[in-house]
């Protein structure tokens, strides 16, 4: 049996007037005599022919627009897609199982399917099972699924019979989308009541829309998901911009839909799937090329299995290593002083907050955590310069690099290529060793021709961290890096970062809800606490240990670390973990 490729070609990158069809001339097999490669006459760019390509790779090296990908598939997917993008467009292998009563969550680097799983399991795109020379029937994708789990779901898809909500993962766009109160946009979503209450948002029903931060954003987003009448209810990324108290919340709101609907979940925060979902299934592949959904796991045993990269039942690995959470030895250049920061004040019209003075060491990460609404970024843009105090003094002397919450463009910014778009903000070549280093570590490097505009959340975070990175600098500034990225990229992320501040020994202040990122990149942390909305206070840095336990103590939540993978688990509210870690006071990862 000859082995199974599949060929994706970009077709927005695809410009044969500057490349001269230069992986149309190399191919061998063209240059054997037979068509391979061939022009598309309607636009012409390049077609693949997979059945004739032997994978050599040669037409891939040969793109100057990296618009060609050549991948061999699994040996044991023995079966056609579920649907394809077009010829030589990304191609999905099966489909996850709705399930009544329980919550079902899917896992996986971004681009491979969840978004296409959606809109096929919501009945917004019929599938075509890899079939373009005909309009293929819903008769016939039955068929296919005959017998499975999936096999009635399918059938009130065709009949129309399934009625659907979405939370969508940008909830950045709600404001170019929408002008007006928050309680206007409700009301059009449906009987809004019990959501707002339910997820405390009743104090911001009178706000406008462009005035909401991000983590009220999202609530707004997921409150307006649960007010729809709904027989499946899809939650993107419910948990980004949120902090970890909100985080619980809404997967305990989310968790009471499911006795009676159809509930699924994307996640990139574990600790959140883990405490959220019954079941996960998870997505691998090559993220724009394919993408293939597991069979369901009770949600440990998949995590820890998408962890490790190996899926034993079917003898495929799909990462080369296992992803294992420890905490390292703290470096010796983390005791050399950098600078010192003042504390600071600030009043505004009803919020009040204040911060201790610290010191900063070289090469030190400092985690910044604690609940929205209590200071965290107006400290880091008081840092910034961006905010002005009403006690304490910027520091002076020193050059910052400030990464945003929000990932909003400026309207000169919305039709830049990537390239630009980094070029402008950050002032530096992308030329350089070291600069190209960074944009391939973030996997911009096969980007930069690409609008800004049409790049996916996760593309658009590793554009604002990217800028900020090759800004000159020696302190950097990050509030929320994580959002958006899938578990993957965080660890990538935290890599990045932490041979950035070690190699140029200067401190990095990374604000975050994500506790497995925190805990992965934090030399020490500082803890916010306060009032939401009302007043805040900043503790000086302190050793991770004891401010994770302050913060999760405040919370009442506990943790646990995964014997298996050392990543960190939510306790279920009063089981008996929870209750144990309380009594002992041992909030943060116990053992």
């Amino acid at each position: 049996m000859s082995e199974k490729r599949i060929a994706v070609v970009d077709r927005e990158m695809c410009n044969p007037k500057v490349t001269g069809y230069a992986c149309r001339k190399a191919c061998p097999v063209n240059r054997s005599g037979d068509d391979c490669i061939t022009v598309n006459p309607e636009d012409g760019k390049i077609n693949i022919d997979e059945s004739l390509c032997i994978g050599c790779g040669i037409c891939v090296k040969k793109c100057s627009k990296h618009a060609i990908q050549v991948v061999n598939l699994p040996k044991e997917l023995d079966e056609e897609p579920v649907h394809r993008y077009g010829r030589n467009g990304f191609a999905l292998y099966r489909l996850p199982v709705p399930k009544q009563n329980s919550v079902v969550g899917l896992i996986g680097p971004n681009g491979t399917g969840k978004s296409t799983v959606m809109r096929i399991l919501s009945s917004s795109m019929k599938p075509n099972a890899g079939v373009f020379d005909r309009d293929i029937g819903w008769e016939e994708i039955i068929e296919r699924f005959r017998g499975t789990e999936l096999q009635g779901y399918l059938e009130k898809l065709a009949s129309g019979g399934v009625r659907f909500s979405y939370k969508p993962q940008n909830v950045d766009s709600i404001p170019r989308l929408w002008k007006g109160k928050v309680r206007e946009l409700l009301a059009r979503a449906g009987d809004y009541g019990n959501a707002a209450k339910a997820l405390g948002v009743e104090g911001m029903l009178d706000k406008d829309v462009s005035g909401l931060s991000g983590g009220e954003l999202q609530l707004l987003a997921i409150t307006a998901a649960l007010s729809k009448e709904a027989d499946f209810y899809f939650f993107d990324e419910p948990s980004s911009y949120l902090d970890v108290q909100e985080r619980l919340k809404v997967a305990k709101v989310i968790r009471n839909l499911s006795g009676s609907s159809v509930v699924m979940v994307v996640e990139h925060d574990l600790a959140v799937a883990d405490y959220l979902a019954d079941y996960v299934h998870m997505l691998y592949g090559k993220p724009g090329v394919f993408g293939i959904v597991s069979k369901p796991y009770v949600v440990r045993n998949g995590i820890n299995t998408y962890l490790e990269g190996y899926i034993r039942e079917e003898n495929v690995r799909f990462r080369d290593e296992a992803i294992i959470f420890s905490r390292r030895a703290k470096p010796a250049s983390k005791t050399k002083l950098f600078a010192s920061f003042p504390g600071f004040g600030k009043r505004f019209d009803s919020f009040s907050m204040e911060t201790e003075p610290g010191n900063l060491y070289k090469g030190e990460i400092i985690g910044v955590i604690g609940p929205n609404g209590t200071g965290k970024t107006t400290f880091i843009r008081m840092l910034a310069g961006e905010e002005k105090p009403d006690k304490g003094e910027p520091l002076s002397g020193v050059e910052l690099s400030y990464k945003p919450q929000r990932l909003l463009l400026s309207s000169g910014e919305e039709g830049m290529e990537v390239s630009e778009f980094i070029r402008s903000r950050s002032g530096a070549s992308l030329s350089s060793a070291e600069n190209k280093r960074v944009l391939r570590f973030l996997g911009l490097e096969k980007l930069l021709e690409r609008g800004v505009s049409s790049l996916s959340g996760g593309e658009l975070q590793a554009a604002f961290v990217a800028s900020c990175l090759l800004r000159k600098h020696n302190i950097l500034l990050l509030d929320e890096p994580s959002a958006f990225l899938d578990v993957e990229q965080r660890l990538r992320l935290a890599k990045l970062l932490r041979s950035h501040a070690e190699g140029r020994e200067i401190p990095v202040f990374v604000v975050d809800h994500d506790l497995q990122f925190i805990d992965v990149i934090s030399d020490r942390v500082m803890v916010f606490e306060g009032r939401r909305g009302e007043r805040g206070h900043g503790h000086a840095p302190m050793e991770l240990e004891h401010g994770m336990n302050l913060f999760l103590k405040s919370l009442e939540v506990t943790f646990r670390r995964d014997p298996a993978t050392g990543r960190p688990r939510a306790n279920k509210p009063d089981s008996q973990k929870d209750r144990e870690q309380k009594e002992e006071g041992r909030y943060y990862y116990a053992e």
